[in-house]
């Protein structure tokens, strides 16, 4: 006789409270570029402080994984300081692109934290960053810590995290960015960009804290 082994479908991706959150923080731009009159250089400033955001709390989730397996805070002990080295030289180098051809900040050497911080007071949307950051760590307390993921989360698979959802989004926010600025900073192309992003950000979130399917 033959054993059938079942593999039941994946779920539906459900909305979540911290997606619910994830939605209103991204509401917050889009109401800049409808009502304040946001440019592209303000809009790609907001998505490349909440990548910095993304990092810093992937910096947390490494540090407490799997708090109960005593070997692997050795493997934190390399791979925290090398992702904070790559990942913050990575998001360096896409800010000093959003700086200098989207908002004419010219630099000399690295800008140091003190100038995006300016550019972000400047520009006007600490409130879109600070909306965003709560999103994040709405996201990282229920799910992540109160859900009890970081209990069997890997600290290797925890380093490239960020990546791949950051690389889809320069690629489309980067894209768009010069589109819009191409075709003048249209106010209708410039929010659709911003619903773009917030689609993608929602789905990958949902997908990524989807109950996973059990075996039978």
């Amino acid at each position: 006789m033959t054993a059938t082994v079942t593999v039941p479908p994946r779920p539906a991706l459900r909305l979540t409270p911290s997606g619910v959150v994830l939605v209103a923080a991204n509401l917050v731009p889009l109401a800049g570029v409808l009502f304040f009159g946001w440019t592209v250089f303000a809009t790609l400033l907001v998505f490349w402080a909440e990548n910095v955001i993304v990092g810093l709390l992937n910096i947390l989730r490494m540090l407490a994984a799997t708090p109960q397996i005593a070997a692997m805070w050795a493997v934190k002990l390399f791979m925290i300081p090398f992702f904070t080295f790559h990942y913050g030289m990575f998001v360096l180098v896409h800010g000093i692109f959003v700086l200098q051809l989207f908002g004419g900040v010219h630099v000399r050497g690295f800008p140091g934290p003190a100038t995006f911080l300016h550019q972000i007071q400047a520009a006007g949307i600490s409130p879109a960053v600070w909306g965003l950051a709560l999103s994040h760590t709405v996201s990282f307390a229920f799910n992540y810590i109160g859900a009890g993921q970081y209990k069997t989360a890997l600290v290797p698979a925890l380093m490239f995290r960020p990546y791949g959802r950051v690389m889809v989004l320069h690629v489309v926010i980067l894209g768009g960015g010069f589109l819009v600025q191409l075709v003048g900073s249209p106010l209708v192309a410039l929010a659709l960009l911003v619903v773009l992003k917030t689609g993608l950000d929602l789905f990958a979130h949902l997908r990524e804290h989807a109950p996973r399917p059990v075996v039978a």
